[in-house]
């Protein structure tokens, strides 16, 4: 590249006359050298030459983006480049310009783009592309007789499912006369789903491609412990010791390469060459020599600190091998993360490296064996998309350097704009303390707020988790007094986890109730009298919440409101199918007077069902739904209560804020049962009538138990959406539930694959059993109940119930006979009992077919319900029995406004994208 002699070294000539400002003039330096022409060298010896073949496409593509702000535009010719940088290189000598902030930014745009992008673009040995993720599988070996296959284990095949560009995986099984089969993967475009094989992994059962034999999980774990989790190459030396040359034998395999083309549009795919298994080698030797170094505050350079033991909350890796932090890495990751550790650590300005550190903490969270490729997006995902750490089959390697999703320079504008914004507040910055929650370092009386959002029971095991971060952080900041430890500190951690102990006793839920109770009374003491607190809250149980609200009365404290903000995205709820908290409910609280008054239960009870109705009304209309608006309702109830020393029943006997099962009401139940109760009373009335929201145990006007809890049961799924315009969809599956089902290989998740809407079971039984609603009636008939969840069936799967083994043709038949009159819709019992008596063949030996209806309506039997009755005339739509489902819907309104009523109220509850509200739209439609 050419460089401009004339230009710089005139500035280089003036600058020697500058007396004010130059750093020249702090200090005699003998036989100083012109800034100017130092500056412009630099730049131009870090700049390629445009004109060369090996110049980086992204450079160019970044010269000319970045140049026309400072000297306009460059020109439509190849040539024009070059001239404008040369333009650029002279300009920079010019000690007016030195310092200009536009300048400096392009300067340091050109740098990065010669580079950090050129770095990437080393790694690129196929046609210029360059990789920013690997995507790799761990693998075990079939061990079904005369095969032993590798068995990637794979919980997908698909690639890329854009509708523009679908990319997939394709096996190909090579069987050679006396040899192990092989399996070859190439990269194709399915036109539809068919052409895309299942994965071969489910919950630790692996399906071998070429005999098709399954591997049981403890087979799939016992390999896998064998590899140390499996998340490395296993290489081998063929070539007898002369010259290592590295060939894959097992453990990881890699399945694809994404890459990027600057003449293609969108992630493009390859399959693995030898070059890429080459520097996977490369880099277990590097770490293998690194392992056994030591930093000089005497711990380890990679991670060997003990992961917790096997059955920790959130943990299930250990069951495959891994027993170390360092574990949880490929080598290339442990590479990467420690050389970056290394360069932090070596950091003069302590600001500066705590910022840098914290790049650190989202790089690893980007770049472990356990990080997934988000099809749907096509990029890298996170490791803790979850609160946990289970095992995945196959992950995603990120390039970390690079600009892609993972990659250091990413995580580290995540830190910068933090700081940047951070650095707004110009000092006004609070302290931050390390300390007990049941044992605040604060003085009585001396807080004017509290706030806190306290764990919930065994949901997240907060302390271990944060080792992830932690056994790297500390290898960057070896200096902070809060590194210094092993791990982080664990032994007063509020959390229920029984294989945990303190003071001699099980964490168990006791436990964790009882320091919740202290630490509620701990903030209380440091609070002003006049001061407030809250405590932010999102816990789906009703249990959780009970616990909650004891410690917070037993604390002194007086609920006086709870304010639920939308704080999850809908992708999330979507996934769960079930009641999942849309909002975070931020309860407000205030220190409750010692001499607070004993309040009277009758006159709590007479004013709950006015306060809760007036809230419910509220939330409505600000988009809250659901178990939202259920837990938002706790605030305004404990109002009424906590205001109060405690709460006494005529007789003098104090009203419990739990139940107790020993006593008699009202003390059995409790004063949050007559909370819920009342909440679940109001919403009937507000999506069914009044009779329903009065019913008990079949009052008559009402409708039927099984309509009731139906309609309970997805007014509660309802889910609050941010925009405030109602409820997400909760029934579609989407990426995250996908995840979650594959991974759960210990099964505690069987149910989530099951179609229909779920809820935990403590939620239904706390509203159905004031309301007259006996669970234990329609399970197996409305409702499936299973390890905790109650899920309600869909229709598909009252079917067979409903319309016997005939299904709708059968049905429609005898409605369509039936005509005019009134119909009887018990036919499917009677004549699937008529068939299961009749003889199997006419006396001659031949099979006798089935006999055809018959005009006579078959007889009536007892239990059919008014949702019975909706639900067949919903399949007899699915079925396309247009004609009978006219009939039937002629008859049902003739008969009484309880189908229609109905009907109407299931359409407005159900999930805008289910099949049942499709159906019922469609149904209601005929009625017109």
């Amino acid at each position: 590249m050419d460089f401009p002699i004339g230009v710089v070294s005139a500035h280089s000539a003036r600058e020697k006359s500058i007396r004010h400002g130059h750093p020249s003039t702090l200090h005699l330096w003998w036989a100083h050298r012109p800034l100017a022409a130092c500056r412009s060298m630099l730049l131009a010896l870090l700049l390629p030459d445009p004109c060369d073949a090996h110049c980086p496409a992204e450079f160019k593509k970044k010269a000319w983006a970045l140049l026309p702000s400072v000297q306009g535009e460059a020109g439509p010719k190849d040539i024009d480049l070059p001239n404008a940088l040369l333009r650029f290189i002279g300009d920079f000598a010019n000690w007016d310009l030195a310092a200009n902030p536009r300048y400096l930014e392009v300067g340091r745009g050109l740098v990065k783009a010669a580079h950090l992008l050129a770095a990437t673009g080393n790694a690129a040995q196929a046609g210029g592309a360059t990789p920013i993720a690997y995507l790799w599988a761990r693998t075990v070996r079939c061990e079904s007789p005369n095969c032993g296959a590798e068995i990637p284990l794979m919980r997908s095949f698909w690639l890329c499912k854009k509708s523009s560009r679908l990319r997939a995986l394709r096996a190909k099984v090579l069987k050679l006369k006396d040899k192990t089969p092989q399996i070859e993967l190439e990269v194709f475009a399915p036109k539809s789903d068919k052409e895309v094989a299942a994965g071969t992994v489910t919950r630790a059962k692996a399906t071998c491609l070429a005999c098709e034999r399954v591997l049981a999980p403890d087979r799939v774990r016992a390999q896998l412990r064998e590899q140390r989790g499996g998340a490395d190459t296993i290489f081998e030396d063929r070539n007898g010791g002369t010259g290592f040359q590295p060939v894959r034998v097992g453990g990881a395999r890699l399945l694809a390469v994404v890459t990027l083309k600057d003449n293609k549009a969108g992630r493009q795919y390859r399959v693995a060459a030898h070059r890429d298994y080459e520097v996977a080698w490369k880099a277990q030797r590097a770490v293998a020599k690194l392992a056994e170094e030591k930093l000089p505050n005497g711990i380890s350079v990679i991670p060997d600190e003990p992961l917790p033991p096997q059955g920790t909350l959130g943990f299930r890796v250990q069951l495959y091998g891994m027993t170390q932090w360092g574990d949880l890495f490929t080598a290339r990751q442990k590479l990467a993360l420690a050389t970056f550790d290394a360069i932090i650590a070596e950091l003069a300005e302590s600001n500066c490296k705590r910022a840098a550190a914290l790049s650190i903490g989202k790089l690893a969270d980007f770049n472990p064996s356990l990080a997934r490729w988000a099809v749907p997006r096509e990029t890298s995902a996170a490791t803790f998309g979850r609160r946990a750490l289970p095992i995945m089959w196959d992950y995603c390697e990120t390039a970390p350097i690079g600009v892609s999703t993972g990659s250091f320079e990413g995580a580290n504008e995540y830190a910068a704009s933090v700081v940047e914004s951070l650095s707004l507040l110009k000092g006004q910055s609070g302290e931050v303390h390390a300390a007990d929650a049941a044992a605040y370092p604060l003085p009585d009386d001396s807080a004017a707020i509290w706030f806190t959002d306290p764990p919930y029971y065994d949901a997240v095991p907060y302390a271990e988790l944060s080792d992830f971060f932690y056994v790297w952080l500390k290898r960057s900041l070896p200096e902070e007094p809060l590194m210094r430890e092993h791990l982080t500190p664990k032994n007063r951690e509020i959390v229920q986890d029984e294989t945990k102990r303190f003071d001699g006793g099980a964490k168990d839920r006791e436990f964790f109730e009882r320091r919740m109770a202290v630490a509620f009374a701990d903030g209380r003491r440091a609070l002003k009298a006049g001061g407030v607190g809250s405590v932010v809250f999102a816990h789906k149980t009703t249990e959780g919440w009970e616990a909650l609200l004891s410690g917070m009365t037993k604390g002194g404290w007086t609920i006086t409101g709870s304010w639920p903000v939308a704080t999850e995205m809908g992708s999330r709820l979507r996934a769960r199918e079930s009641a999942a908290l849309a909002t975070s409910v931020h309860l407000v609280c205030r220190p409750r007077p010692k001499n607070a008054d004993v309040g009277d239960w009758g006159d709590v009870l007479r004013e709950l069902p006015t306060r809760i109705g007036d809230w419910m009304e509220r939330l409505s209309a600000e988009g809250v739904r659901g178990a939202d608006l259920v837990f938002a309702c706790i605030g305004p109830a404990m109002e009424i209560y906590s205001r109060y020393s405690k709460v006494e029943d005529a007789e003098g006997r104090e009203i419990p804020l739990g139940g107790n099962p020993e006593a008699s009401e009202p003390h059995k139940r409790g004063f949050l049962a007559y909370v819920w109760e009342t909440v679940g009373r109001t919403a009937l009335g507000q999506v069914l009538g009044t009779a329903e929201a009065r019913a008990r145990n079949g009052a008559a006007g009402a409708l039927e138990e099984d309509a009731r809890l139906t309609a309970l049961f997805l007014w509660t799924l309802q889910s609050t959406s941010s925009s405030g315009t109602g409820f997400q969809p909760v029934n579609s599956k989407d990426e995250s539930q996908e995840i979650e089902e594959e991974e759960d290989d210990t099964g505690k998740n069987a149910g989530a694959t099951k179609k229909g809407l779920s809820l935990i079971y403590d939620v239904v039984r706390r509203f159905s059993q004031p309301l007259g609603i006996h669970l234990e009636n329609w399970n197996d008939r409305i409702i499936s109940t299973e390890k905790g969840i109650v899920r309600l069936l869909p229709i598909t799967e009252r079917a067979q119930h409903l319309l016997g083994e005939d299904g709708a043709t059968g049905v429609a038949e005898v409605i369509e006979r039936n005509r005019g009159g009134p119909i009887n819709y018990q036919f499917a019992f009677a004549e699937d009992a008529a068939k299961k008596t009749a003889p199997a063949t006419d006396g001659k030996g031949r099979k006798r077919r089935p006999a055809k209806s018959s005009d006579e309506a078959p007889t009536m039997q007892p239990g059919t319900t008014t949702l019975d009755r909706v639900h067949i005339a919903m399949l007899l739509q699915s079925a396309g029995k247009s004609n009978a489902l006219r009939t039937m819907l002629k008859a049902e309104t003739d008969r009484a406004p309880d189908f229609l009523r109905l009907a109407n109220a299931l359409s407005a509850l159900y999930p805008k994208d289910s099949e049942e509200k499709r159906l019922l739209d469609a149904m209601l439609l005929a009625v017109r």
